[in-house]
């Protein structure tokens, strides 16, 4: 599979070409994938603010985004433990940085919340695999308001700005396993940047609530070991850990991005189902930005699993040149 985000489907600027269905949209030609995806869009930014009233209702959102409005800069952590219907975990600059925002009424928090979500997911799908993204975990992962879909943007923005990490270590941080793509490569100066960047933060965040960075280790300590709810694939942590590791691993030694944000979803604390999200991070990273670019991606994947299959030392079978593996590369 490809290993870099540089394929030519990424670099398309062109709306529309010549194989795809438009509309004619405000005097040009939209290419009809686009205005669906963008009025399923808005229908779910719609169903999403008017369920967030009131708040705990039979199929309501904002189930994980209550957890980010409702503590205080003075005791964040007043509900702490994860399985807590209203628990917030993360550090508290998290906390400062959505502090503008905190200051809305819950539904208008919800709008703004559920805004920054598609934003990040839309970046990462492009405009013509929208319907993609909220089909694959997407839309659940907005509906309940938790920062998977930020994670992932932080894991693509990282290979480029790499103090985007900062934002997984400070959150989620498990998944901050990905930094071994650094490591394994060799690549000092960009894992510096995402240390140093890290480092920054907490500085800056500590100056402003010591007692509360005093308190998260604790916090952290008293979640570990602590398995999601029905809501979470039930594979626990230590189980996934491993695996997450010799992907990155192995990602890095073959020039594969996308094993990042996968690895990164496997080491999350809890693999919520909207978790799963995540993985949409490959598709940027893949050059992925339109249904052909998907087929092409799928057929080169398919391709290189029975490439490495044909080539493994099964009993009675020759082994085939290693050649083959890469030639997606």
């Amino acid at each position: 599979m490809p290993g870099a985000g540089g394929e030519p489907g990424a670099r398309r600027s062109n709306l529309t070409n010549n194989n795809e269905r438009s509309l004619a949209v405000a005097g040009r030609r939209v290419p009809t994938v686009v205005v669906l995806g963008m009025a399923a869009l808005a229908a779910s930014w719609l169903g999403i603010v008017y369920f967030a009233e009131p708040w705990g209702r039979l199929a309501g959102s904002g189930m994980d985004a209550r957890c980010y409005w409702v503590p205080t800069l003075s005791d964040p952590y007043l509900h702490s433990t994860w399985t807590e219907q209203i628990a917030y975990p993360y550090s508290p600059a998290f906390l400062q940085l959505l502090e503008p925002i905190r200051w809305l009424p819950w539904q208008a928090f919800m709008a703004v919340w559920a805004a920054i979500l598609m934003a990040a997911m839309v970046y990462l799908t492009g405009p013509r695999l929208i319907l993609l993204g909220l089909a694959f975990f997407g839309l659940m992962e907005i509906w309940g308001g938790n920062i998977e879909l930020l994670v992932a943007l932080a894991i693509v923005v990282g290979f480029r700005w790499p103090a985007a990490w900062s934002f997984v270590l400070l959150t989620k941080i498990t998944p901050g396993i990905g930094l071994l793509w650094f490591v394994v490569r060799r690549e000092w100066r960009s894992l510096a940047i995402a240390v140093a960047a890290t480092g920054v933060v907490v500085a800056l965040s500590y100056a402003l609530m010591p007692d509360a960075w005093r308190i998260w280790p604790q916090v952290l300590v008293n979640n570990a070991g602590k398995n999601g709810t029905w809501a979470a694939v039930p594979i626990p942590f230590v189980i996934r850990l491993p695996f997450a590791v010799l992907l990155v691993v192995w990602g890095a030694r073959t020039n594969r991005r996308w094993t990042v944000p996968v690895s990164a979803m496997l080491a999350l604390p809890a693999l919520w189902y909207g978790g799963l999200s995540i993985m949409l991070a490959t598709l940027p990273l893949l050059g992925a930005r339109s249904w052909t670019d998907v087929r092409r991606v799928a057929s080169q994947g398919r391709s290189e699993f029975e490439a490495l299959a044909a080539s493994a030392h099964w009993p009675g079978r020759g082994r085939t040149s290693a050649k083959s593996i890469h030639g997606a590369d």
